[in-house]
């Protein structure tokens, strides 16, 4: 059953007199507990797409619909509820807050679900342990590796609970071997917990670690590939 459904999604809009078309007539369709991966070169409209896909932008028409709510024409308070609580967010940067250590990183979503401080706590330390960091979590991300920080990222994301996990360029800033981390951690997320994936890549090699890959050019699905295992 779909989880994510675009329906003749297309994304314009306005670089000083220039239209650009950023995604055009786009149909996509994912189902809950797949893991999806997306590429295309600089200017194919990935980001665009996954910038819908998150609620952090409005389609210019089409119909968007996540664990059947429509969202197109939903208010910002709305959105922001749909991000709350369905989706969790992770990107090449990281963007941990300095001046915080890993666990206070971490609780930051459930502050704004308004959960109290001990219920907070647990459910902030049981994330960073399920990524191998529980002996971190007292250290600021100055402290931490690159790869430490992607897994405290992680652990912010996945600490409500959401049904979709979307990533941009998720090892981006990584070598080849904290990668291959990162990316294992993603798998059994996917198959253990059955959380949906989606992950924005320039790299062939990470994108296989998904089950399909859709391949973005000039704002358009090219092509859908099955990856196979």
């Amino acid at each position: 059953m779909p989880i994510i459904e675009l329906t003749k999604i297309s994304r314009s809009y306005k670089n000083g007199q220039v239209l650009i078309n950023a995604l055009k007539d786009i149909d996509l369709s994912i189902d809950e507990g797949d893991f999806v991966s997306i590429m295309g070169p600089s200017g194919s409209g990935k980001s665009t797409m996954l910038n819908i896909i998150g609620c952090l932008d409005r389609p210019t028409s089409g119909a968007y619909e996540i664990a059947g709510r429509r969202v197109e024409k939903m208010g910002d308070s709305e959105l922001a509820d749909i991000r709350n609580q369905l989706l969790g967010f992770v990107f090449q940067s990281f963007h941990l807050l300095p001046d915080l250590n890993a666990l206070e990183n971490v609780e930051l979503p459930l502050i704004y679900r308004g959960l109290v401080g001990n219920e907070r706590h647990k459910r902030s330390v049981e994330a960073l342990k399920s990524v191998g960091l529980e002996q971190r979590i007292h250290h600021r991300p100055s402290q931490l590796s690159g790869g430490e920080q992607q897994r405290v990222a992680i652990a912010r994301a996945i600490v409500g609970d959401p049904k979709v996990i979307l990533a941009d360029e998720p090892t981006g800033a990584l070598d080849s071997k904290t990668s291959e981390t990162i990316m294992a951690i993603f798998q059994e997320l996917n198959s253990q917990r059955g959380i949906t994936i989606v992950q924005v890549t320039h790299e062939k090699s990470v994108a296989e670690y998904g089950h399909r890959i859709f391949h973005l050019l000039d704002g358009k699905i090219e092509r859908v590939e099955d990856v196979v295992k």
